[in-house]
Order: structure tokens, then sequence, then C-alpha cells
């Protein structure tokens, strides 16, 4: 079980209520378990490969930049300049054991995970100086970085123009500039400006996490509404409006009958409670989709080795990090990669509960919690199949 990566004595109460969006935090070797996973040949070879979702910056000067994005190839990388970064999302999606490193930042839920994205750069490589607007913890898997972290930005900083990248010149005043050596880890929060300029050959991993923004729950509150569940019943939302007209022209829709409208739809919906569960819903599966498509898992497990392996063989069931597996409580309702899974019997949801939160279940974990429903005997039967339907979907995974 991997520890959390905060130092002593910053427990994740204080983390959260000091640092969380407020501060940067270096951590002097947080993550050791990164160091030597990767080297720079693995990155390069794995952003030239057809499936990945890669980009290539070529800095020329500070005011002269290209950009390319996948697929790359050897033809990219030939005439480089001698300031130039590759970087690779869902690094996850490719490394099982990368994936399982998000539990060392398991004090933030995990609704909250975006990807992990590594960073290669050789000495002077950069992104320029820039802000994001999602949390990122970034850790040093190989040689060295320099990070430099000032001012604080909005949607209203200004970027150089006619760049293909967000950069700007100006960082303020610096509040942090340290060099990163293999297994730190370095928290930045959202919108903190920050540069980092490899010292030698280095790679940097960035765990992002991120919240969903106003788009991403209206699209995902419009796929409820047109696929409604039986407990979300949308006839309370089909009573006309009460509205007391002025005298005005005819033709005219007025500001204030518009305005009127909107208070009185959105005091129905605050007050309902269909519409408590639609949005509960909604939240979920916009929290829990993924950015990036998930690929085949490759050969299909069979029940009998899946039920041999965690009876007889000790493994234990956990959750593929590759895949957003998250639950609400008041109803239990799982939901993965962006869908509720509304056909689990009661010992499949809570096992799937287990997982979500970061247990390692064993068979006699398993029995036990099948103790707690009813029928166990035909859901233990069951299980071996649902748990391969799991595995093929990257749910999960069978740890020995």
């Amino acid at each position: 079980m991997t520890d959390f990566c905060l130092p002593e004595p910053i427990t994740p109460a204080i983390f959260l209520r000091d640092y969380w969006q407020q501060k940067p935090l270096l951590i002097r070797n947080g993550l050791p378990q990164i160091v030597g996973r990767f080297e720079p040949q693995d990155i390069l070879e794995l952003a030239q490969s057809e499936e990945v979702t890669a980009r290539l910056l070529k800095q020329y000067d500070d005011d002269n930049w290209t950009f390319t994005p996948s697929p790359l190839t050897a033809a990219d990388f030939a005439d480089l300049p001698p300031c130039w970064t590759v970087l690779v999302q869902n690094m996850e999606q490719w490394s099982t054991e990368l994936g399982q490193l998000w539990r060392a930042f398991g004090f933030i839920p995990q609704w909250q995970r975006d990807d992990i994205m590594v960073s290669y750069a050789p000495p002077g490589g950069s992104v320029g100086k820039h802000y994001d607007e999602y949390d990122v913890f970034l850790v040093q898997g190989y040689g060295h970085r320099r990070w430099q972290l000032g001012k604080w930005c909005d949607p209203a900083t200004e970027f150089k123009p006619n760049q293909p990248i967000r950069i700007f010149d100006d960082m303020g005043e610096l509040v942090l500039d340290e060099v990163m050596a293999p297994g730190d880890v370095l928290y930045i929060p959202s919108r903190l400006s920050h540069y980092g300029v490899a010292q030698d050959d280095c790679l940097t991993f960035s765990f992002g996490l991120r919240y969903p923004n106003p788009t991403d729950l209206l699209e995902n509150i419009n796929k409820a509404l047109c696929q409604p569940h039986p407990d979300c019943d949308l006839n309370e939302f089909a009573i006309p409006l009460r509205l007391r007209p002025s005298v005005q022209p005819s033709g005219e829709l007025d500001p204030a009958t518009v305005a009127e409208m909107k208070r009185q739809l959105l005091a129905t919906l605050a007050q309902s409670a269909p519409f408590e569960r639609l949005f509960q819903q909604a939240v979920a599966a916009a929290v829990s989709t993924r950015r990036y498509e998930l690929l085949p898992t490759g050969d299909m497990a069979e029940p009998d080795e899946v039920r041999l392996r965690l009876t007889q063989e000790k493994a234990r069931l956990v959750q593929d990090n590759n895949c957003k597996l998250v639950y609400t409580r008041q109803p239990l309702r799982i939901y993965a990669n962006g869908e509720w899974l509304d056909e689990l019997n009661p010992l499949e949801a809570l096992i799937l509960k287990h997982l979500a939160d970061g247990r390692r279940l064993n068979w006699q974990d398993i029995l036990a919690l099948a103790a707690q429903t009813a029928e166990k005997q035909t859901a233990l039967q069951l299980l071996p199949d649902s748990i391969c339907n799991w595995l093929d979907d990257g749910w999960v995974l069978l740890d020995e």
C-alpha cells in the first residue's frame, strides 16, 4: 500500500485547510516509488505510438514556438532546436504501476482526478511561463527541473500574442524557486503561475486534479433529462409558470418577464426533490467521465480462473486507476467512467464501493461483504462472471 505523499507533520486535514488552492507545497522525496520506473527513451518511444495522445513543443527563442500534436513520428524529432519538450497524456493507460501511485494522493477525492501527464525535456527545455485551470502535483521521476512560482492569475491575464501555447512573460514576485530531484513532489494550486526548466534530461509527472465546469454539468443535466430514471419524475416541471404581464407592444419579450421566468425556474429547481436526484446523477456522470478514450484491455478473463486466483492463489481485487470509479451514498449508486451501473446487485455494489475507497479485497473480505447482503450464495455464484466483466471493461485488477 502506498502511503500519502504528505510530509510530517502535515496531515490531510492540515493540507486541505492550509494549502489546497491557497499556496504551494514542496515535498522532498515525497514519492520515492516513482524513481527508476521510466527513463527518457521510454517516453520518446511511447510518444510515437499510434494510439497515444502527445504533444511536441519546440522553442526557437522567447517569441518563436511551434506545436505539433499527435500522432508523432520519428520525422517530428529530426532537426530539433536545443530547447524542446514532449508531453504524453493519460499515462495510467500505459502503466498500471504508475496508475497505482494515485493512492499517494488519496486524501483528495478520486472524482477530481484528471490524468497523469509526463513531460520529457533535455537541458533548457520548458513549456514556458503559464498557469493552469486545475490543481496539480508535480512529481520528478528522472533528472532535475528548476521550478519558479509567482503571481496568481485569472481569465483576464494576458498571454503572448501569436503563439501556439498560452504563455506570458510577467511572473510577478517569485514565491518559490527550487530545483526538484527524483522523488520530489510539488503541489501547485490552480491559477498560480509557474515556470519549469529542465536542468538535465528529465521526466516530470503531473498528477492533475480538476473540478467540473458549468458546461460539463449542463451537458450531463441534459442527458439525464433526455433519459430520466424512474425515481426522477419530471412531470413536476410541466406546471406552467405564473406571470403578471404589463402593458407593452404585443411582439416584445421584455427583460422583466425573462428575469421573472428565470427566478421562478431556479426557485422550482431548488425546491424540487426530483431535480435533486437528477442533479446528483448529472454531477456523478460528469466527474466520473474520462477525458481520453479507454483502449481495449486485451485477453478476455475467464470465471474459473478468477475464482481460482481469489480463493486459492490469494489474489486481491483492486481498482484499476485507469478507471474513474465513484459512488453516491444516498442512495448507493456506482458510476464508472461516466456511466451509472444501475444493474448491480447489492454485493457487487458494496465491492465496487470499497474498491473506489482504495480497499484491496481478498476472498475473506468479499465473504464478509456478502454476509451483509440478502441472497448471499446466489450473489457469490454470479460474482466471478461479474468480475470478469469488470476486468474486461478495465475497472478492476487482480493483484498478487
